[in-house]
């Protein structure tokens, strides 16, 4: 049964000024905490494998916020604005995914990390050191993801990357669907692309994020020194809320839980956005704090200073033992604002690039090989056939020959 309250017909009216006036203080909050984190991890620029990557990810609470307030105060943008979430929202995904790489050392070290586990993995002999192919199953990918070796990486990775392809494209197609207008934004019904596109998208995205999460599961023990399990948490906090809250709103108003005006479905989603993306930013400031960057090895040049701190050692039968420890460190100078914004968007958009054609060619491959055998099949029955053939006729040409004249 629908609330009476929520099928008043002006509630939109009612509640949009004040809901634009939160929403609007609670984005200048998130912004403004965003841009400062973001300005620290540009000032200290130690590890650009690495930082480049949280650069994009913190800068996903900003993205957010503006075309969400955008679309709370401009209704008649809410469409493009959200196609834009959506794309940065796929690529923020990607971007942290490589983060957790970086900070394993590369692909080269992950690939050598997994092919490692693997091969502990099983206790049966090895061939030539190798993990045998009838290991690697896509049952074993989803109960024991160790004993794919370094193939588990190549499947990581394409997951994450087809995620950012797959979205990209249907937010542009969802584009050209609105001008024709059978994309029915919200509307559960056969006659329109939305439905469709949200089931490939679910799909897409579940794949992706399962990608994600068997790759934490599998190097969460090297992640340790930084705290990968507070990233991971508040990053799929956004991604999984904004999309599923979406849907949510769609649903509630197919059943009429909900008024089922569409400025008041995006109203709602955009004023949710920008009250998660404030909280966000609060604890982007924690999770992703740019504090452990702004000291270099000793090798290093810059300012050296030590720091002293109480250890406590316990050994089983005896009294606790206090000692004084030093550590020195180098503190990192700081670094060229536009250079690290130089590095970010060209390395950055150079590995993207080198990415999305790996993995294109990965999709690729097994059609063309799928090719090649019907092919080859077709023109193996073709050659046969015209070798039955031949017998009869040199029969025929044999009996002819031996009846008498």
């Amino acid at each position: 049964m629908a609330f009476p309250y929520l099928m008043h017909q002006d509630i939109y009216g009612k509640v949009h000024l004040p809901a634009s006036i939160i929403a609007g203080s609670l984005v200048v909050v998130a912004v403004a905490l965003s841009l400062f984190l973001t300005f620290q991890h540009l000032r200290s620029y130690t590890k650009p494998s690495e930082q480049k990557w949280i650069v994009a990810v913190i800068f996903m609470v900003p993205v957010y916020a503006v075309e969400s307030i955008l679309s709370l105060l401009k209704p008649n943008l809410s469409f493009a604005c959200d196609i834009l979430r959506n794309c940065y929202e796929a690529f923020a995904l990607y971007a942290f995914g490589s983060y957790l790489i970086a900070c394993l050392g590369g692909e080269a070290e992950v690939e050598e990390l997994l092919e490692d586990q693997g091969k502990d993995q099983i206790t049966k002999p090895l061939l030539d050191g190798k993990i045998p192919p009838e290991e690697k199953t896509f049952r074993n990918f989803i109960v024991k993801p160790c004993r794919l070796g370094k193939d588990l990486f190549s499947i990581i990775r394409f997951g994450l990357v087809q995620y950012m392809i797959l979205k990209t494209f249907c937010a542009f197609l969802a584009l050209i669907l609105q001008l024709c207008g059978v994309y029915g934004d919200g509307q559960f019904k056969w006659y329109y692309g939305y439905p469709y596109m949200t089931i490939v998208m679910n799909f897409s995205q579940m794949w992706a994020l399962y990608c994600l999460v068997q790759f934490y599961n599998v190097t969460h023990h090297r992640l340790e020194p930084i705290k990968p399990l507070a990233k991971f948490i508040s990053f799929k906090a956004i991604v999984f809320a904004t999309w599923w809250q979406g849907v949510g709103i769609a649903l509630l108003s197919q059943f009429k839980v909900l008024p089922k005006e569409e400025r008041l479905q995006t109203g709602l989603q955009d004023f949710l956005i920008c009250v998660e993306m404030a909280i966000a930013a609060i604890a982007h400031i924690y999770v992703f704090s740019a504090k452990r960057y702004h000291f270099l090895p000793l090798s290093n040049v810059g300012k050296i200073s030590t720091e002293e701190k109480m250890v406590v050692i316990e050994e089983e039968g005896e009294e606790p033992t206090i000692v004084d420890k030093k550590e020195a460190r180098v503190e990192a100078p700081g670094t060229s604002v536009k250079e690290s914004v130089e590095d970010i968007v060209v390395e950055g958009g150079q590995k993207v690039v080198q990415d999305v054609m790996l993995t294109i060619n990965q999709a690729i491959e097994p059609v063309q090989e799928g090719v090649t055998k019907i092919h080859e099949k077709f023109h193996k029955i073709t050659v046969t056939g015209d070798d039955q053939e031949e017998p009869e006729i040199t029969v025929e040409e044999h009996q002819r020959n031996t009846i008498p004249p």
